[in-house]
């Protein structure tokens, strides 16, 4: 018993020799990764400064910045693990990374290829933080991404975490790459109105509307859309600076949609359709009656 206590002793003592050889080196190696720590956080920082400035667009800025960090902080760590002595250690591990990156491949190929897409979407940018877009059957604005996934808060307000996968392999709409959204509706006319007269009517309503754009190309348009056997369906167009913090599309819409009604009414034009009861801003009654002879939009 007194001599496999020695023993242990002996083995304890050896350790604490060797931790105190050790000790130097080891409070090197920490000083290296903290050093390499705080360079990979500025260098962060300054790329993203750097990049900001020469392309605006915070996707690709945010990958390469974390993209630098890593690579700083991963030659921090292999030096560090080289002052400890454990030179083997890091090619053991360099090694064993790489059958388990092989091996991981197969079975999260979910996450890889998720991870992929983050990199592709970052350098590809079919999007931009703000931008309007619909994909996979959700309608909302960019609000962030990583290298896994893209957030998109929906129009009513919900926080949608799209895959990247998902995104890059099915065809998605950008509503406001170039800063423009056009919005339309219809408004049906009696068969015997003036239509010429009404299309006149109908663009200087919408053309007051605040937000709603007044220069070519873009400019408010009037066209026949159908035929049908009660109306002659005209569909209004108009566009939008969707970069425009003041301007929301659903109130120009809204605005654009009640002006032009309450000009044709107040014209004298019949609006087939089956609202029974239409009131301006000012909740004036501009038409209300039979549900057959009323206007709609």
């Amino acid at each position: 018993m007194e001599t496999a206590a020695n023993e242990l002793w002996q083995v304890l003592q050896n350790y604490y020799h060797s931790f105190i050889r050790l000790l130097p080196r080891l409070g090197l190696a920490i000083f290296v990764f903290l050093i390499t720590l705080f360079i990979a956080s500025q260098l962060r920082r300054w790329l993203r400064m750097r990049i900001l400035q020469q392309t605006k667009d915070s996707l690709l800025t945010g990958f390469l910045a974390q993209l630098g960090y890593w690579i700083i902080l991963l030659f921090g760590s292999v030096m560090a693990l080289g002052f400890i002595g454990l030179d083997d250690v890091v090619t053991k591990i360099l090694a064993g990374a790489g059958l388990s990156a092989f091996i991981l491949g197969f079975a999260l190929k979910d996450i890889g290829e998720n991870f992929l897409a983050g990199i592709l979407l970052a350098f590809k940018r079919p999007f931009r933080i703000g931008d309007r877009v619909e994909t996979n059957g959700i309608n909302g604005r960019v609000i962030g991404l990583n290298l896994r996934e893209t957030i998109i808060k929906t129009l009513d307000g919900k926080d949608v975490y799209m895959p990247n996968g998902l995104i890059l392999k099915t065809p998605l709409i950008n509503y406001t790459m170039d800063g423009y959204l056009r919005l339309e509706f219809t408004i049906g006319l009696d068969y015997e109105d003036d239509l010429a007269k009404a299309i006149d009517i109908i663009l200087t309503a919408v053309s007051s509307v605040k937000g709603v754009i007044n220069e070519p190309p873009r400019i408010p348009e009037v066209s026949i859309s159908e035929l049908t056997n009660s109306s002659v369906n005209m569909k209004v167009y108009c566009w939008i600076n969707s970069y425009d913090p003041d301007v929301s599309a659903q109130t120009v819409r809204t605005t654009a949609i009640r002006n032009a009604i309450e000009a044709l009414a107040k014209a004298g034009y019949y609006l087939p359709a089956d609202i029974i009861e239409i009131k301006n801003y000012q909740g004036r009654e501009i038409a209300t009656g039979d549900p057959n002879k009323q206007a709609s939009s």
